[in-house]
């Protein structure tokens, strides 16, 4: 068995004030291999963010903003992350899900949850803004 010692004692991490955790299970049974590079990043981020129950207030600009995203790429890597059963969003906020069983199978999404499709929502008032129907 491999000693380990850390390599610098007086910077062991703590737990001081919040704190963010992602299962050990996301990386050993595969859901990050599965991720793309925007998936990582709006979820990371969104773990980061979230409260003690996984809830998270931030708006897509902010975390577009924050995330350097541009709004296509937001909206693609959020409704992969509610396809593949990751996160749950209800057009205001965001709900960082307890891992599945086994991560969505590769090239094949989940099917989109019930209810209101969050990228609609945000295209109906980007149509609005720009003076659509």
């Amino acid at each position: 068995m491999i000693e380990k010692k850390p390599l610098v004692p007086e910077r062991i991490r703590g737990i001081e004030g919040s704190f963010a955790f992602i299962e050990h299970r996301f990386l050993r049974d595969g859901f990050l291999w599965r991720l793309s590079h925007h998936e990582l990043l709006v979820y990371f981020f969104l773990v980061l963010a979230c409260d003690r129950q996984g809830m998270s207030y931030y708006g897509y600009e902010k975390i577009c903003s924050q995330l350097k995203l541009l709004l296509d790429d937001y909206i693609h890597a959020r409704d992969a992350l509610i396809r593949r059963d990751l996160i749950a969003f209800d057009g205001r906020l965001f709900q960082v899900l307890s891992l599945p069983q086994a991560p969505a199978p590769q090239g094949k999404a989940a099917k989109a949850p019930p209810g209101p499709q969050p990228s609609e929502q945000i295209g109906n008032i980007l149509s609005r803004f720009l003076g659509g129907s």
